[in-house]
Parts: structure tokens; sequence; C-alpha cells
């Protein structure tokens, strides 16, 4: 007998910060309907449904894998809501006002080779708990036919309406907005948005090849392409976002990608937020700016984020953001006298559209120079076992000054953060930051310091250390 867990057990699938994520190879029919069927089985313990949403983004294998998860909601006689291409965020906000659970098949920014699955509670995101609860059901894999309907346009169309029924015909009249559209999940939809909102739209490099983007670690590709189409179309601001449209790209309007702490930073300064949760490598400016009642710090990844939500109940106005710049709207709240409802998963258009709002007739750069200056800088080294990483910063922890010793930097140590990975504050308040990725096999770093040149070099001088460190380890 082939039981879920065993399927999933011996799949090398593996939850992360951000939905199961493994190769391509890996997520076969049967895995994914696995997770389907045992997903669904855990969602039956506490909610009544007869449907289930299901979105993909535009990555080849995700078709493939939506028709087996469909074929087997099909087979516990489920009927499959598919609403085809779509962003994450969209297809969450579709599934909580329909009050069914959702499926999304995305490996947002992770590369090529890999995918992942994401799922949603009638009421948001899965936990912590939802996760083991999916890996451990015992029970046989039903036969099921992989099949794959026609797309309903239902929860695209209502996810344009969310913030066209809030914000003003005419607020962005006069704007010249830039989309970098490549193959991100929402590139049907976005210029729609800000068209109906009285922008000029120039959409930028559509691709039919798979762009991995990640908003942490912006490539510098990216970087100069964002300078280039400043100059030669006067945008005001560029947009864009990673492959499932849930973690947004903002430039302002010479160019500049905005970090994504700061974005989240400016889009709850503009709605006005109460009380943050925010993940622990976010900038301190989030502190310093005075802005917020209450801000509570969590490990890396929107679940932790999410159950951090029920420490500010207290609190009217609330929401979270991550560092790649995913807002999270924790509660119900008025906007121009407009109700927007909670979308407690990570959004991108928010982001944009409350930045551009806050701006007005100023630059988005004038947002970010008002703003204390706390520059935050990021890189990863990719291709670095989970295992291995975590050893060396398992390692260093044993002894933080020896390595900042190592990294040729005369200064002591002012505080040690392990709520996720190694965060070391120096006296003289620049941080770093390392942790291993929850996607991916790769180690990220996180620096912060008063100017963006020292933030880059502690990143630099960090990752160079790891690089030295595991190359070594692999020649010995």
């Amino acid at each position: 007998m082939t039981t879920l867990n065993s399927v999933l057990a011996n799949s090398h699938v593996a939850f992360g910060t951000s939905g199961a994520r493994g190769l391509v190879t890996d997520f076969t029919d049967n895995v994914c309907a696995a997770f389907t069927q045992s997903f669904v089985r855990t969602m039956q313990q506490d909610f009544t449904f007869s449907a289930v949403a299901i979105g993909i983004d535009n990555r080849p294998s995700s078709p493939a894998m939506a028709a087996a998860c469909i074929g087997l909601l099909h087979a516990m006689g489920i009927k499959a809501e598919y609403y085809g291409v779509l962003p994450t965020p969209a297809l969450a906000y579709q599934a909580m006002q329909d009050k069914i659970p959702a499926i999304m098949i995305t490996g947002s920014h992770i590369p090529f080779d890999r995918n992942g699955i994401k799922f949603y509670r009638p009421d948001g995101e899965i936990s912590k708990a939802d996760e083991v609860a999916i890996l451990t059901v015992i029970e046989p894999l039903l036969a099921f036919k992989a099949t794959l309907p026609a797309v309903d346009p239902t929860a695209t169309q209502g996810y344009i309406d969310r913030y066209l029924n809030v914000y003003a015909p005419k607020l962005l009249a006069g704007k010249h907005i830039g989309i970098y559209e490549h193959s991100s999940a929402g590139r049907e939809l976005y210029y729609r948005v800000f068209e109906a909102l009285g922008a000029k739209v120039t959409r930028l490099e559509r691709s039919d090849v798979f762009v991995p983007i990640d908003t942490e670690a912006v490539t510098q590709a990216d970087i100069d392409k964002g300078l280039l189409w400043a100059k030669e179309y006067a945008f005001d601001a560029i947009f864009s976002t990673d492959g499932d449209g849930d973690r947004p790209l903002i430039a302002d309007e010479q160019g500049n990608w905005l970090r994504g702490d700061i974005v989240g930073l400016l889009c709850a300064q503009a709605l006005g937020i109460d009380a943050l949760a925010v993940p622990v490598s976010c900038n301190t400016a989030i502190e310093h700016s005075g802005v917020f009642d209450k801000v509570l710090r969590t490990k890396i990844g929107s679940p932790y984020v999410i159950a951090a939500f029920a420490d500010l109940l207290a609190y009217t106005r609330v929401a979270g953001f991550e560092a790649n710049g995913g807002f999270l709207l924790g509660s119900d709240i008025l906007l121009n006298n407009n109700e927007l409802k909670a979308l407690p998963t990570r959004d991108a258009l928010l982001p944009v559209l409350a930045l551009l709002a806050l701006a007005g007739e100023r630059p988005l750069s004038a947002l970010v120079d008002a703003l204390p200056k706390r520059v935050t800088a990021s890189d990863r080294l990719q291709e670095v076992p989970v295992s291995w990483s975590k050893a060396f910063i398992a390692r260093i922890s044993e002894s933080p000054d020896a390595f900042i010793v190592d990294l040729g930097l005369a200064v002591g140590i002012n505080n040690i953060d392990t709520t996720d990975g190694l965060r070391i504050t120096l006296e003289n308040n620049d941080i770093i930051h390392l942790r291993p990725s929850g996607n991916a096999p790769e180690l990220r770093c996180y620096a912060e310091s008063k100017n963006e040149l020292m933030a880059i070099k502690l990143v630099n001088l960090a990752l160079s250390n790891v690089k030295k460190s595991f190359f070594d380890n692999i020649s010995n």
C-alpha cells in the first residue's frame, strides 16, 4: 500500500519558509497528488468545503503539477476552481473571500530547475503546525487522472477590483510607470491597474523564458536596467515582482531599486499602520522612524510574521512585511473611506500603490530621503548545502569575536541575536547577519550600516569568508 506520508517522505521535497520546494524532477504526479490529498485531509479537520482554488506561475513545469493536483481533487470528489496564471496574493485573496483552501504552484524566485507548492487555509497561509500535519497523513494515495480545466478569470478580476475600489481613478494621472514584466505571474494584470488609475504605462522586457527574479538579491544586470530605463523614459517609478507576484521590486524616478524592507516601512506608513510584525533581518529604520506604536521581530518567513499577528490584537491597524518587500495586511482597514480587507499573505501590488499615493507630487526618492539613514545590503552564496551552512554558522556563533577579526574589522560586538541564523550588531551599530536560505541551497548575508558602501563592504567581507571556508572544506 502506497501511503501519503511514505510518498512525501521519499520525495526529496521539503517545506521551507514559503511552501514546499524541490527540484522539478522530484515533483512527480504522485508527489503533487500526495501533497494535495494530505493538504485536503488536514484542512478537513477544521473546515468544511467542497472546492479548492488553484493557480500557477509561468514556470514551464507548473501546468503539469497543477494538473496532477486537480486530478487528485476530482478523485476526492472536490471541485477545483482553476484560475490559471495569476499572482499568489490574487489566488489567496479569492480563496479567502470564498472561504475555501487554495493551492499555488510556484517556485517564486528560486532557480529554474526547481518549483514549489504553496498552501492556503480558508483563512490564510498554513501554519508550521499545518506543515507537520500534511507530512504525516497516513492513508492510501487515491487513483487519479491528471487534468487541466479551462481558466476561470474571476480571481484575477477580483484582485484588480480590490485596489481600484480603494484608490481614486485619477490617483496616478500624469505619472509614467514602467513595468518590468519578465515572466511574472501578474504581468497580464498590472498594467491594467496602473492604467485604470490614470498612469501612462510602458511595458518592459516581457520574457517567454522564466526569469527567477529575487527581490532580495537584485542582479547587477537588473540594477543597470533600472538606471538605463529611468534615463531613457523619464519614469516616475518602475515596478516589477518576483515570479509569483508576492514580492515587489520598485525603483524610484532615478531608476534605483528600493530595498524591500524600506518599501514595507513606507507602505505601512502610508496605510497608517499602528503595529507591525517583521523578521529580524529587516532594517532598523523601522524602529528609528518612530512611526509605529509596536514592532515585533520574528524569525524569517511569512508564517512567523502571521503567527505574530496574534500578539497584536490590541491594535486596530496591523500589518507585517519582510525584507523581500512582500507586505501582509493583518487587519481590515479603512483606506480613502473604503474598506480594504485583510490579506495576511505577501502582496506586491499594495506597496507600489501605497508608495505612489504617499508621494503624491513628490518623487519617490524624497520618501526614502526622509527616513532615518540606515542602509541595508544583501547577497547570497549559491549551491551551498543547508547542512554545511548550519554547521558553519554554529561554529562562528561559538566565537563571533574571532569571526569579526577574520573579517578585518577593528570593532567590538554589541549584541548577538540567534532568532534566525546569526545576527551580529557591532559597537558602531553596523550589523552582519548570516542565515541559510529556507528555500534553496544558499547562504544569505544581510548587512546594515549608515551608508551603502559600508553595508555592501560588510556583505562582501562576510561572504568572501564564507566562500573561502566552504571551498577549504571541499578541498580537505
